[in-house]
């Protein structure tokens, strides 16, 4: 049991990390159709070969093209975020909230503590993902890689079922520890929570993943917008990674 544990794990994290999915499917077939959204850098390797016929350096330039694509969902979502500011009735998460917006604007890496003293604002109204506003929530789902273009009812269902097998694997790596996992794996499970760790150390990758991990297991389940956000949030200025 607790080796099938472990390769379940091991095989979600690797196996979903760069998976582009519907999005980009949908996006080649518009480029045929004469409504390509931008220059189509490589775009037969990347968009007809699976992962594993990529060569490493196809394997760094895709994986950056898709982070440079969620990474513009960014800045959209912060201001989301400073929007319903007025509509949080608890003063003190109001300063919380307008903190944590100024920290990642100016490029400061947000701490652990700054994140969870906003559970209480993601868990219902404004902030809990069935009260978020449908412009909210495609940004969301760019961030995330997921497609946008579906209704918005259909877009919350996807975002919470996507939210909730990451914290199902959270749990599931928390619990194998993050020393067992290849140098690979880690940069694997770090650009699926929304790290562009191409670039990055696998020490600083394995310090963030652990940042995330102790965020993401401290949540309940009613508390998981804030784990979406936290894509955003933990990511944006980490390392120098705001470019």
């Amino acid at each position: 049991m607790a080796l099938s544990r472990v390769c379940w794990s091991r095989s979600a994290v690797w196996g979903s990390a760069v998976t582009p999915g519907h999005f980009f499917t949908r996006r080649l077939q518009l480029g045929r159709s004469g409504l390509a959204w931008g220059a189509p850098r490589y775009l037969f390797p990347r968009q007809l070969l699976i992962r594993h016929f990529w060569t490493p350096k196809q394997q760094t330039d895709f994986l950056d093209i898709y982070h440079a694509f969620r990474k513009q969902s960014h800045p959209e979502i912060i201001s989301y975020l400073e929007k319903v500011i007025p509509l949080i009735s608890d003063a003190g998460l109001r300063w919380h909230l307008t903190d944590l917006c100024t920290k990642i604007q100016r490029g400061t890496h947000p701490a652990i503590h700054d994140i969870l003293a906003l559970r209480e604002c993601f868990s219902n109204h404004p902030l809990g993902v069935n009260q978020l506003q449908a412009l909210h929530v495609k940004a969301l789902s760019r961030a995330m890689l997921l497609t946008s273009y579906l209704p918005p009812p259909l877009l919350r269902h996807r975002l919470k079922t996507h939210t909730t097998v990451i914290h199902q694997l959270d749990k599931a790596l928390a619990k194998l520890g993050i020393g067992q996992l290849t140098a690979q794996e880690v940069k694997s499970a770090c650009y699926l929570r929304g790290l562009n760790s191409t670039h990055i150390g696998e020490d600083r990758c394995r310090t963030w993943l652990g940042e995330w991990l102790q965020i993401s297991c401290s949540l309940k389940e009613t508390e998981l917008s804030l784990l979406l956000h936290n894509v955003v949030l933990l990511s944006t200025n980490y390392l120098g990674t705001r470019r």
